[in-house]
């Protein structure tokens, strides 16, 4: 057993959910005694960090609604029903999402929905007589004034991942996945853009690179030979933040000198992961240091 795993007994033979139990017998008048109590519990052993912040996520998620965590639409990943199969596939390959909603007349006329997995039998030459209604799925339209539970409830039940927002109006005010409800509960999820454990810095091209926001800002002006000021932050994520100046969502871009910054994963608490852009002198610049080294 790791020193982090709570011991499943106390000396006198209970178990940890008796324990559990027996702390839980406070009857709690509200939302935050509640929370009180399973923090108590987490101090005493009786419930380890990610358990908790589970059971902190799962309440806090009853409370939110769709508004709070969806991708605003002016921010949404859209393909038009007017593309050809290539251009589709170029929209794909370039953004790496797997769903995306199908536009006709603008971003107020969502049409449908196309799965990443759906376009891979265009891939192949001589795939012709390509008609994007053979593919459409139906989309689903929530209000942002939905409650994430209910909303999670009805992805798990009618089996979609993507939900179009609309407002009070009936316009399109974004979208929202059941990635972006699950990662209330249990934190960051993983994608096709994570790197390595260990490394910050993941090269994909000569001016692209996926960059933990985590990076030191000493790390980063190193690999990148930039001079950002680690006066006022350690990670190369306070710099983009404060640059930004709200917590982004995610496909929100902002440039800082020569390189273009895109937020790939972030949260209502902070940025996980950004896409780095150079323009070509800082890109030959790395690769003429690299040479010389």
């Amino acid at each position: 057993m790791s020193e982090d795993t709570p011991s499943t007994n106390d000396p006198d033979g209970r178990s940890w959910l008796e324990r559990l139990t027996q702390v839980m017998q406070v009857d709690p008048k509200d939302r935050e005694e509640l929370l009180k109590i399973l923090r108590d519990a987490e101090k005493r052993a009786l419930l380890d960090a990610d358990s908790l912040g589970m059971m902190e996520g799962v309440l806090q998620v009853s409370e939110m609604q769709v508004r709070d965590i969806m991708i605003p639409r002016s921010q949404m990943t859209v393909l038009s029903r007017d593309q050809s199969h290539e251009e589709m596939l170029a929209d794909i390959v370039e953004s790496g999402h797997s769903r995306f909603p199908v536009i006709g007349e603008g971003r107020d006329d969502v049409v449908g929905i196309v799965l990443a997995k759906d376009m891979l039998r265009y891939c192949q030459p001589g795939s012709d007589n390509f008609y994007v209604r053979d593919i459409l799925r139906s989309p689903i339209f929530v209000p942002e004034s939905k409650r994430l539970n209910v909303l999670l409830k009805e992805f798990r039940s009618s089996h979609n991942h993507l939900a179009i927002v609309v407002d009070e109006y009936g316009g399109i005010a974004g979208m929202v996945t059941i990635e972006d409800v699950l990662e209330q509960i249990v934190g960051e999820i993983e994608d096709e853009h994570d790197v390595d454990e260990g490394q910050s810095i993941l090269q994909h091209d000569e001016t692209h690179y996926i960059v933990k926001a985590l990076t030191d800002i000493e790390d980063f002006n190193e690999f990148f030979k930039t001079d950002f000021s680690d006066d006022e932050f350690d990670t190369i994520g306070g710099v983009v933040l404060k640059a930004i100046g709200h917590m982004p969502k995610r496909d929100e871009v902002v440039s800082i000198g020569s390189m273009l910054f895109r937020i790939l994963r972030s949260d209502n608490r902070r940025i996980y992961l950004l896409e780095v852009t150079l323009d070509e002198n800082v890109s030959a610049e790395i690769s003429n240091t690299e040479k010389s080294g």
